[in-house]
């Protein structure tokens, strides 16, 4: 596994952020921001969908012992609906980066899309999340929070397999919406149902 680079530039504090859920039909998106030291190295810290869930479970709580600051926001599936995905996961971000302690002074986001976060620099890196540390460890935390939201989900909702789906749309996951219908936690603005089930 290549060694990622810690940071995007040197001279500024710098969070690196990500996003988890983006294309879920299910659940809240979830975004964390990280400022992690700049000596911070694990051996398999890489892109969050590179890792197994055992490792993202692993590494978590040693990135969070390890930064200088850390956070976590979410937007509910109503919220998502209310905006676009587009803009709400960008909004967790910008929630996740208020909550930082010291706060970042130059950003660096996973993507090539973000709305600039009052007046901190901010560069947008497209598969960001398997070249930087920062990035790596943000989609990290993203993620295992996110996953952890759906299985407590899953004990509401059974019947959707959260569990094991986290809400994308597996197989298994679209047969279970065309058996159950849609609930409070599907995303109504995503075109999930099939077209005979629309009418309803």
């Amino acid at each position: 596994m290549p060694k990622l680079i810690n940071q995007y530039q040197n001279l500024l504090l710098e969070a690196g952020c990500d996003e988890a859920g983006r294309g879920c039909y299910a659940g809240p998106v979830f975004a964390a921001a990280v400022i992690l030291p700049k000596n911070f190295y694990h051996p398999l810290l890489n892109d969050s969908k590179q890792l197994t869930e055992t490792q993202r479970d692993l590494l978590a709580p040693i990135i969070k012992d390890a930064a200088i600051s850390w956070a976590v926001a979410q937007q509910s599936a109503a919220e998502i609906d209310a905006s676009n995905i587009l803009k709400a996961a960008i909004k967790c971000m910008h929630l996740s980066l208020d909550q930082l302690k010291p706060k970042a002074k130059f950003i660096a986001i996973d993507g090539n899309r973000f709305y600039a976060y009052k007046k901190v620099p901010h560069q947008t890196i497209i598969k960001g999340d398997g070249q930087y540390a920062n990035i790596a460890a943000a989609s990290i935390l993203a993620k295992t929070a996110r996953d952890t939201w759906m299985q407590m989900l899953h004990e509401q909702y059974p019947q959707y397999g959260w569990n094991k789906n986290k809400g994308y749309g597996t197989a298994a996951h679209r047969a279970a919406i065309a058996r159950y219908g849609l609930c409070f936690e599907h995303r109504k603005s995503f075109k999930i149902l099939p077209p005979q089930l629309s009418l309803l």
